[in-house]
């Protein structure tokens, strides 16, 4: 605005010019002496405008100035708190991507770690695998080093026996010398006889294993005679005629007593039973040689067997403790449901047991609608249906030739009064056995009558075979029973005639008796069906791990074994 004022001064013309005549409060009289604007010129009109239009202009600047400056703060604010919102984003999202690629890389070492344990056992593995070949590599290298030397030493025995064969007697001269001497072919003490430790002289002699020998001095091991035949055998690094050795080593038959013959291929092969170890010829299982039906053996051709009615054969041994009619059964019976009563699983209803023919078990089987069955051959059977069945009423009398006869039997109607009808045994099998099987069936019955519900074959067959183990064991731990049993045994059987033999079942009882209850066990333990072995097993080691009330719990709540 300076050079405006100055613009104002420097005009020749006032622009206003007056007086004030007169006091404060009087009527004012202004005498103004003034110059137009229409006095001034063109020029110094558009000084004037000019200056007014700069001044307008600076104002206006100064104006937008000041008001560009409080836009420029307002929107530094907003931009330093944008600017903040930003990097706290960018930070958040830098912590989050360092967090996945930590937890990203934890997730690989673990994978490395376990990557590295599966090397790891993979190579022990292989490293256990190779040191099993390298263990079969140098047996097999024995092997064949002491085959090898057995051939190599047997050759060089037979060839110096062949030899010393074909030196005949020494030639006679004029003389009277009866031997020819080699001393340069055979100078004293070059040879010293490997059985008498003396020297040989001139004449024949063996060269074999490993020495030199008299002939008089190669003796057999076994009947302690000279071996002067082209072959011999060896065991154990000692000679052996080789009938002498077939004699000692050869397996022998034991049902027919003779050498058990060589296959095809030029090996001995024979057949063994699994638990009495018997040997016997491989013909034997085809040419109808006699087997006892309880104890399984096949018995020497000269033993004598009884001959069952149903055809079954009974050895002698088995005899002796068998139960043949139903009343002589039922003090094994009581013993059993004792054995049930000490467990807590009495059977409150009265289920008859019947001594049965195979024949009759076999009919009563194809009667029954449910129920597993054990084959080849069914030797008890616990009954739901009712039926009328053949019992035994009279053991039979043995005659001559070891043949049951006058045995005597009665039809008996079963009449359904529970879900049990009654239990069929075969007739004629040991007390060991037939008590095994009792107890089998009456667990069959214990199951029905609790309301179990359908079971699976492996379940309920299997639990079955558990406790016919545990009753055997029982009889076998206890020494059969106790006198208390006896004498209960021997009073309930005082009016049958049979009550002589009744009363001898128990007792003390014969190490063929127990070897056979040892038997029965290793059949159950052995059976590889898979209702009755595999289930068998199966229930055994749940009842040993839980206990018998806690298996039969699970089984009746869920149909299954527990694990």
């Amino acid at each position: 605005m300076g050079w405006f004022t100055k613009l104002l001064k420097g005009s020749d013309h006032k622009i206003l010019r007056g007086q004030y005549h007169g006091k404060y409060g009087e009527d004012r009289i202004w005498d103004n002496h003034h110059s137009s604007m229409d006095d001034l010129t063109d020029i110094e009109k558009e000084d004037i405008d000019r200056a007014i239009a700069l001044s307008l202009s600076e104002e206006d600047h100064k104006g937008k100035k000041v008001v560009d400056e409080e836009l420029c703060k307002i929107d530094d604010d907003e931009e330093d708190e944008h600017l903040v919102k930003v990097h706290l984003d960018e930070d958040e999202r830098l912590a989050k991507i360092q967090q996945e690629e930590e937890e990203r890389l934890a997730k690989i070492q673990q994978e490395d770690e376990h990557l590295a344990k599966i090397q790891q056992e993979e190579e022990e593995r292989l490293a256990k695998i190779q040191q099993e070949d390298e263990c079969l590599a140098k047996i097999q290298q024995e092997d064949e080093r002491l085959a090898k030397a057995q051939l190599e030493e047997d050759e060089q025995l037979a060839r110096a026996i062949q030899e010393s064969l074909k030196i005949g007697s020494p030639p006679q001269y004029d003389n009277g010398s009866s031997i020819l001497s080699f001393p340069h072919l055979f100078p004293p003490g070059y040879r010293i006889c490997a059985g008498c430790k003396t020297e040989i002289g001139q004449g024949r002699f063996l060269s074999c294993m490993g020495g030199v020998w008299h002939p008089e001095c190669f003796c057999c091991h076994a009947c302690h005679l000279p071996i002067t035949d082209y072959e011999f055998s060896m065991s154990s690094n000692r000679p052996y005629h080789k009938s002498c050795y077939r004699e000692k080593h050869h397996p022998r038959c034991d049902v027919c007593k003779n050498f058990i013959p060589t296959n095809s291929s030029g090996l001995i092969e024979y057949r063994a039973h699994p638990f009495w170890l018997q040997k016997y010829c491989p013909s034997h299982e085809l040419d109808g040689t006699s087997r006892c039906c309880s104890c399984e053996r096949m018995e020497p051709r000269d033993t004598k067997y009884l001959l069952l009615d149903d055809g079954r054969k009974l050895c002698l041994e088995c005899l002796d403790s068998s139960i043949m009619d139903t009343h002589e059964c039922q003090p094994l019976y009581l013993e059993i449901q004792e054995f049930y009563e000490g467990l807590n699983m009495k059977l409150e209803q009265q289920i008859p047991m019947l001594l049965v023919e195979r024949q009759a078990l076999n009919e009563a089987m194809e009667g029954e609608k449910n129920g597993h069955h054990h084959l080849p051959e069914t030797r008890g059977l616990c009954l739901s249906e009712e039926q009328t069945v053949t019992t035994i009423s009279r053991r039979p009398r043995i005659a001559a030739g070891y043949r049951a006869i006058d045995m005597i039997t009665e039809p008996y109607r079963l009449i359904r009064c529970c879900e049990v009808t009654a239990i069929l045994v075969l007739y004629g099998l040991p007390r060991l056995l037939t008590g095994s099987i009792l107890a089998h069936e009456m667990m069959h019955a214990w199951l029905r009558l609790k309301g179990y519900p359908n079971l699976s074959p492996e379940v309920e067959e299997g639990i079955c075979q558990v406790l016919a183990h545990m009753w055997l064991e029982s009889e076998l731990y206890s020494g059969f029973g106790n006198d208390g049993a006896s004498s209960s045994t021997s009073s309930l059987s005082s009016s049958s005639p049979s009550s002589s033999s009744v009363s001898t079942k128990k007792g003390k009882r014969s190490d063929f008796e127990k070897k056979l209850g040892d038997f029965f066990k290793h059949q159950i333990e052995s059976d590889t069906s898979s209702a009755y072995g595999d289930g068998f097993r199966l229930g055994n080691q749940a009842m040993v791990k839980y206990g018998l009330k806690r298996t039969l719990d699970h089984i009746h709540m869920t149909g299954s074994f527990p694990y």
